[in-house]
């Protein structure tokens, strides 16, 4: 008589330590418990990472948030990866909401490196079969991982927002420079509202500074949306909209999904023209960024709706309304 077995793969969630708050709020969305997980620092700055339970054939799902001190981070999640492979896990999917290095996927210059890419590899050699993340730098960087990337957005997330606080119609979406175009496009056709762009330009005597910012497209009497991916010192949104008030903008409100907030980024934004600042949970608001003009929506429930999409060998894609 054959002696037959059912193949049946089981969802397992491991979550590094940056950003407890977001990991309990997918697993809450999934219905699963985080794996427990003893990780902790050697005296030398070494980390250690030990799983409590078999992690034998399942489906991995290891969730990771690049905040500072993100070198700290990203290893504790490669060392997550190395001890999933080691360890018999069927299949590993990263999940780094937002990207570690996203901003360094070019050469600029002779002598500098891609460190996006390495990003990538250092996730396949540690053994990851997917990785999934929000919002890329640049969507180039979907083709440095070899294996399938998902993409995630959180516009529908943001602009759901816009849409129930304001009139529409009084709103003019605005690209903060000549890189963001694109994003602020995809905007206005879920909006239905005109596009302005920020075009900086600098003083040739003076590097690396930008000394005028000049508004291309009609702000006068509405509302500006300026959109980005992320918002890390703040200069140049907080820049930005000073140069929309002064062209007669009544509201400037900034939606971004990554909140990096580094350095001056709290004291630029509390001082600013800008009224409100929305930004998704993607990292952990840092204590001194808690100020009243920012308001954090979560991207848990895309999250998990998105993980158990891979789990279910379903469309991704289709959580945007596209095809599978």
């Amino acid at each position: 008589m054959a002696y037959q077995t059912e193949n049946r793969r089981n969802l397992m969630l491991f979550a590094g330590r940056s950003h407890p708050g977001l990991a309990a709020e997918v697993a809450a969305a999934l219905d699963v418990e985080p794996v427990p997980t003893n990780a902790y620092e050697f005296a030398s700055g070494e980390i250690f990472v030990r799983f409590s339970e078999s992690v034998r054939g399942c489906d991995a799902f290891v969730l990771q948030c690049h905040s500072a001190p993100v070198n700290t981070w990203l290893m504790e999640q490669l060392i997550m990866v190395d001890a999933l492979k080691r360890a018999s896990a069927k299949r590993i999917t990263v999940v780094a909401p937002f990207y570690p290095y996203a901003r360094q996927d070019k050469k600029h210059r002779g002598r500098e490196p891609i460190s996006a890419r390495l990003v990538a590899d250092l996730f396949k050699t540690a053994g990851a079969h997917r990785l999934m993340s929000v919002d890329l730098h640049t969507a180039q960087i979907q083709g440095f991982f070899d294996g399938p990337v998902d993409h995630l957005f959180a516009l529908p997330l943001l602009a759901d927002y816009i849409e129930n606080k304001l009139d529409t119609s009084e709103v003019t979406v605005v690209a903060p420079d000549s890189g963001r175009v694109r994003v602020a496009e995809r905007w206005t056709d879920r909006l239905g509202c005109p596009l302005a762009i920020i075009h900086k330009r600098r003083d040739p005597d003076v590097p690396n500074q930008v000394k005028m910012f000049d508004v291309v497209g009609e702000v006068r009497g509405r509302t500006c949306v300026i959109v980005d991916d992320m918002i890390d010192t703040a200069g140049t949104i907080t820049k930005a909209a000073e140069s929309l008030k002064e062209h007669g903008a009544t509201d400037v409100i900034a939606a971004a999904t990554h909140g990096v907030l580094s350095g001056p980024a709290a004291d630029r934004l509390k001082n600013s023209e800008i009224s409100e600042v929305v930004l998704t949970n993607t990292l952990p608001l840092p204590s001194e960024a808690r100020i009243d003009k920012i308001t954090e929506l979560s991207i848990a429930p895309l999250l998990a709706a998105a993980i158990k999409a891979v789990f279910e060998d379903g469309s991704v894609t289709g959580l945007f309304g596209g095809d599978a």
